[in-house]
């Protein structure tokens, strides 16, 4: 019979919301969403769980798991929702965390969240993080925070956790390349390269255009496409780099379409990060997936993502050595073009990541239940 999960996301939105909407799709099991929108993330760290545990009790019986986000206080719903929630396993998805994520220079990090994360991670029965890199991050940086409590230090906590937790993959959506391969135009002239990361500080565009502008000032000959979603408050950077580089610009902004955005990956020859922080890299693989090469930092999540011989041709460590890949890619396009990880990346698409989810699971169900 099919498991009854019950999934809170109080941030549906973006790879939150395209996560549980492709798992929903590509699971055997039956889910039901109770979601919020997603705007004012502090807000719903704070609240939503109050918000939730009504819909949450009204459902009692309903429900065989209850599955989240790192968004949501679990340890204060599952205290609202205690009878509701007897006897379900309880489990958390960090997709990204508060004690690790980069702020901007100007914010001071509120330590209540990274104590929200944790006790989530206390109050669930299964805790999965989508890299191994994000889960040993988040661990060694717990140790450093309980290392400030003054008395009282709950040392156990982070070995507790490790205790309860695994590495799941986000599900990546895939199939819409697929259809999109015969439209794309072929890849051919100056080498394209593309940056389709959201706008916003912890993707280090200033690393990226810097590199851009040093090429063009040399004279290299190339193309630039320009992606992802842009906020409010997005780095001036962006302002400034298309300014400097419109000549070399094929595309520029955020493509509401999915077929457009993937037939512009499609169309591109390399993919560049220069990510300060990256957990995952849901951009990235799809950009490989499409044909791209890959240029990223020698470390965070990045090569968890690539086979080991792809190590020395598409990992990096300083600025200059992302500058010099590129250069060689620049003056011999066909070298990138052939570089082949569609392969690799179909591991990530929701095909093989969803069965994955589900044994787990089911494990966990029939190991007895929850709340231990």
């Amino acid at each position: 019979m099919p498991l009854r999960i019950l999934a809170l996301e109080p941030y549906y939105g973006g790879s939150h919301r395209a996560f549980l909407d492709g798992y929903r799709e590509a699971s055997r099991h039956r889910i039901e969403l109770l979601t919020m929108p997603a705007r004012k993330w502090k807000w719903r760290m704070r609240g939503a769980a109050i918000t939730l545990s009504r819909d949450v009790q009204d459902r009692r019986g309903e429900f065989d798991l209850v599955f989240c986000s790192d968004y949501l206080d679990l340890a204060t719903l599952r205290a609202l929702s205690a009878e509701a929630v007897a006897g379900a396993p309880l489990v958390v998805y960090f997709h990204e965390n508060q004690i690790t994520y980069p702020l901007p220079p100007e914010e001071r990090r509120d330590w209540q969240f990274a104590f929200t994360n944790l006790s989530a991670c206390l109050a669930a029965d299964l805790v999965l993080f989508n890299s191994r890199y994000h889960r040993d991050s988040f661990l060694a940086g717990a140790r450093r925070l309980l290392e400030q409590m003054p008395d009282f230090v709950p040392g156990w906590v982070p070995e507790r956790i490790r205790d309860r937790s695994e590495v799941l993959p986000v599900g990546v959506e895939l199939e819409s390349i697929d259809r999109q391969r015969g439209a794309a135009a072929p890849r051919e002239g100056p080498l394209t390269i593309l940056w389709n990361h959201r706008w916003e500080y912890d993707k280090g565009a200033e690393r990226f255009f810097e590199v851009m502008m040093e090429l063009d000032a040399q004279g290299r000959d190339f193309r630039l496409v320009v992606l992802g979603q842009s906020f409010r408050t997005a780095p001036p950077v962006f302002e400034r780099a298309l300014e400097a580089l419109r000549p070399r610009v094929a595309l520029w902004g955020y493509l509401e379409s999915r077929a457009e955005y993937c037939r512009a990956l499609l169309e591109s020859d390399v993919v560049v990060s220069t990510a300060l922080e990256e957990f995952f890299g849901i951009s990235v693989v799809e950009a490989a997936y499409a044909g791209c090469a890959p240029l990223l930092p020698d470390g965070l999540s990045y090569p968890e993502l690539l086979p080991a011989e792809y190590h020395h041709a598409c990992l990096y460590g300083e600025k200059a050595e992302l500058k010099e890949k590129l250069i060689r890619w620049i003056e011999r396009p066909g070298e990138a073009r052939a570089l082949d990880l569609r392969g690799h990346m179909r591991r990530f698409g929701w095909p093989g990541v969803a069965p994955r989810l589900d044994d787990l699971l089911e494990g966990l169900c029939a190991g007895g239940g929850g709340n231990d």
